[in-house]
């Protein structure tokens, strides 16, 4: 159904913000065959460009950057604090592996205070972020020779297959540079009607950086976000707090805590999705914020702009999970929406004379 093993060399790849070097690295080798120019922003973004008939612009961004850790002080004893890199979840940490990325890559594990050791109101309240370690196992001096300040940390989880799911760290977002990946793949020999921008950003965790940037460089006409969105479809979840359910299909969005999307292109996507038969869910997340705000404000005139989101769960832990299905639909409807950007009557409803505001 999809390349699982895409998927996974794409998750498997280190890139915290701010350290995207390895997974941009892989982003180039695999799309380049795919379109017409390929380059490389200031930021680090890759800038793909399919050329259509016309030269309007269609921005899709899918973030490179995992949530990550960068080092921050190296103790007596060799036990390395750090300082995080995006939104984490504490009580996920606890005992999990990790990749320091020093002058070579050695595994470390989170370490907290034993429960055994903890006082009776510790062991009820949440261990804070500031409380955790990373234990490489060696002496101050082995990690020194190794380690140093500004170091990135990245988690250590392969994926697998669970059912009818993928399983993996990084998920968010690398699930979204897959779908861009293939859905370029499916257009390769397609005319587009409009120039496609494949814009894989970097930074996006710590405030959307990259596809502010990009958006400023590129100012499209249309905009897409890829990034995924909570499925809470689970025990205990109450009707409203769902957000999206699990093979239910593509998530279009209507709006998350950073952008309200174009009722345009809501209207566009869910038209595009039913005429297609393509599996759809809509989307109303109460919090959070992904790269199409940035493509949404910060080109010259604005952008029509709006996102398809891939339900996920356990979002910013230790490891997330996507359906299959739900990533195959992602492509689908990503790949006729661009097809068909010129079919929409896209224009407002002209001013009204003066004489109708008497």
């Amino acid at each position: 159904m999809i390349n699982v093993e895409l998927l996974k060399k794409i998750c498997q790849t280190a890139g915290a913000p701010g350290f995207e070097q390895r997974i941009r690295e892989m982003v180039i080798q695999e799309v380049r065959p795919l379109v017409d120019e390929v380059s490389i922003d200031n930021m680090g973004n890759v800038i793909a460009i399919k050329k259509g008939k016309e030269r309007k612009k269609a921005m899709v961004a899918a973030h490179m950057d995992e949530i990550a850790f960068v080092v921050t002080h190296i103790d007596d004893d060799g036990f390395l604090r750090f300082h995080t890199l995006g939104g984490f979840d504490p009580k996920t940490l606890t005992s999990q592996r990790v990749i320091v990325h020093g002058k070579k890559d050695v595994i470390g594990v989170m370490g907290c205070k034993p429960i055994h050791l903890m006082k009776p109101e510790e062991r009820t309240k949440q261990m804070p972020i500031s409380e955790y370690f990373i234990d490489l196992g060696m002496t101050k001096e082995a990690v020194k020779e190794i380690v140093n300040i500004g170091d990135s940390v990245t988690r250590e989880r392969g994926l697998i297959e669970m059912g009818d799911c993928v399983n993996s760290k990084s998920l968010d977002n690398r699930v979204s540079v897959f779908i861009l990946l293939e859905t370029l793949r499916e257009l390769k020999e397609e005319t587009v009607p409009y120039d496609i921008y494949a814009v894989f950003t970097v930074q996006e965790e710590v405030g959307l950086r990259g596809a502010i940037s990009a958006a400023h460089l590129i100012d499209p006409d249309f905009g897409f976000g890829l990034d995924v969105t909570i499925a809470f479809d689970v025990p205990g979840a109450q009707g409203h707090e769902v957000v999206t359910r699990l093979g239910h299909g593509a998530a279009i969005k209507i709006m998350d805590g950073s952008v309200i999307s174009d009722y345009r292109m809501v209207d566009y996507m869910k038209k595009v999705a039913n005429q297609h038969s393509i599996k759809w869910q809509p989307e109303i997340l109460p919090a959070g914020g992904t790269d199409t705000a940035g493509i949404q404000r910060y080109g010259k005139r604005g952008a029509i702009s709006g996102a398809i989101s891939i339900p996920l769960r356990n979002m910013h832990q230790t490891i997330e999970m996507a359906h299959k299905e739900d990533i195959k639909n992602c492509i689908e409807l990503l790949k006729v929406c661009l097809s068909q950007l010129h079919t929409y009557k896209w224009g407002f409803a002209e001013l009204p004379s003066e004489e109708d505001w008497i």
